[in-house]
């Protein structure tokens, strides 16, 4: 879902022939010496918020003394392997989403998740998987971009419902906007039947996040929808989340991935991590509303944010 716009022809052709990353009888000298390259590529996945935290890096990679360019490339099959290889430096991800993408790349698409809502727990299993592959994990910030349920204020209202909890307790029928997907995944229709005793009726599969699915919950055909926590255009449709109160949903917190062989060092860490103690989910929302509904570019309204927050000049 966080992959949505197609790249380059031309790029797509030249990333396709990097190589998978180092063999498992080299990784260990991969990893052992982190590299600190003067020019650093940082990838962004081709959708409002990758673009923005992309920019991001790449603003204070660059206050920090680096040469940076940016690229983009809508596909984690291709901009994973280009990271292993060198050919992209950083990335911004989501903890447990790439989590659970590496462990099916390592183990096989069967293999149990360990991304959960658990962050530490998340964040070991991560690092575990991405080490050997030549990737450092940094450390997550505040910024957390996670499935989340919405409904419209007045059925809020009307029910007093502030929780999915609360939704579950009220007894309510409820039909859900979401991808089609979502009968399946743990997180959707069978966690919030599980977790917390929703009466869900059918899903109506019109997407993640949808202006569609957003509709179809304003004008009462479904009672709810699924998106995300940083969604900024909830209240053009009059609607409002609904908190996981029990944590259904995994940490999908921020986390920048590097190379390590080339974007391993203490300063690019350092540089980085100074977004940590601002970063927040909302910060994130308001973005994608500057870039999405307001026409911002989002190299804009990155250093305007960065700017702000006293990080660069």
């Amino acid at each position: 879902m966080r992959c949505r716009t197609a790249a380059p022809v031309a790029l797509l052709l030249t990333l396709t022939a990097c190589t998978t990353g180092p063999s498992l009888e080299n990784r260990a000298e991969v990893t052992a010496s982190p590299g600190d390259s003067k020019h650093l590529t940082i990838g962004s996945a081709g959708f409002t918020e990758s673009d923005l935290l992309a920019q991001m890096y790449a603003q204070l990679l660059g206050q920090a003394g680096y040469q940076t360019s940016l690229i983009t490339v809508a596909n984690r099959e291709i901009y994973e392997p280009a990271l292993e290889s060198g050919q992209i430096d950083v990335v911004p991800e989501y903890a447990a989403t790439f989590a659970d993408w590496l462990n099916a790349k390592t183990n096989g698409p069967d293999a149990r998740p360990v991304g959960s809502p658990g962050l530490v727990a998340t964040m070991t299993a991560l690092r575990r998987l991405a080490t050997p592959r030549g990737l450092t994990v940094l450390d997550p910030g505040r910024a957390v971009d996670q499935n989340a349920f919405a409904v419209t204020a007045a059925y809020a209202r009307q029910h007093h419902l502030r929780t999915l909890s609360d939704l579950g307790a009220s007894k309510l029928e409820v039909r859900l906007a979401a991808g089609d997907e979502c009968v399946q995944r743990p997180y959707c229709e069978p966690g919030l039947k599980k977790v917390y005793g929703i009466d869900i009726t059918g899903v109506d599969p019109k997407g993640v996040g949808t202006t569609q699915a957003k509709r179809a919950v304003q004008n009462g055909q479904d009672q709810m929808v699924l998106t995300t926590t940083t969604d900024a255009t909830l209240d053009q449709f009059g609607l409002v989340l609904l908190a996981d109160d029990k944590h259904l949903q995994n940490a999908d917190y921020v986390v920048p991935v590097v190379n390590r062989s080339r974007a391993g060092s203490e300063r690019v860490t350092k540089a980085l991590g100074k977004l940590n103690d601002v970063l927040t989910t909302a910060d994130l929302a308001t973005m994608n509303q500057e870039v999405d509904s307001w026409r911002r570019l989002a190299s804009d309204v990155a250093r305007t944010y960065l700017k702000d927050k006293g990080l660069v000049k």
